[in-house]
């Protein structure tokens, strides 16, 4: 079986080398022939993106195969939630690539348990978001009441004039609002049809 591995951390501190070592012994013990590595840089999610996991859609789009994308644990595939796990896992099985985690060893299963745990996941993933979006109107009525201001100070200006043309166009395309990354989720690879 041909794996690719993905590395990433979370801060500057932490070293992606220390995650190497292990995802490839494991990969060999299951007698599995590594085929790239894609390690990101953790000043990526500062920059809004993930140059590593937009580069692993390409590979899959242009034809280079692999059958599983090694993991440390699913939530490095994202920092976005639980549901943007499950999207990133779906669309890459859309290419044929499974996705296996080290840390969560029911990702190595088939059959209807599989299913079930990763159901399971999508439900925390919409209880994660409603608890967020409580925890956040919480904050800010408290802020509020405690008569803070919200947003930006009265009669503060940027410095720079901004360019407003093509605001709302750009906003109605989702392709063209936020990241790649949140583009190759919403697109199906060629020949797919997500409709059905």
């Amino acid at each position: 079986m041909r794996v690719a591995i993905y590395l990433r951390v979370s801060t500057a501190e932490q070293d992606p080398s220390n995650q190497l070592p292990v995802l490839e012994t494991f990969a060999e013990n299951k007698g599995w022939q590594i085929v790239q590595v894609y390690q990101e840089a953790e000043s990526a999610w500062k920059a809004g993106r993930q140059a590593e996991l937009q580069r692993i859609f390409e590979d899959c789009r242009n034809g280079i195969r692999f059958d599983v994308l090694l993991v440390w644990s699913l939530d490095r595939l994202s920092r976005q939630g639980i549901a943007a796990v499950l999207n990133l896992i779906q669309l890459l099985k859309l290419y044929g690539v499974q996705v296996i985690s080290l840390n969560e060893s029911w990702t190595e299963t088939e059959g209807p348990m599989k299913e079930l745990l990763y159901a399971v996941f999508a439900w925390a993933a919409q209880y994660e978001s409603k608890i967020k979006s409580e925890r956040t109107l919480a904050g800010l009525a408290r802020a509020k009441a405690e008569g803070k201001t919200l947003g930006r100070p009265k009669g503060s200006m940027d410095k720079q004039k901004r360019n407003r043309r093509g605001y709302l166009l750009r906003y109605a395309n989702p392709k063209k609002r936020g990241s790649k990354i949140e583009a190759n989720l919403i697109s199906a690879p060629r020949g797919v049809d997500m409709t059905k």
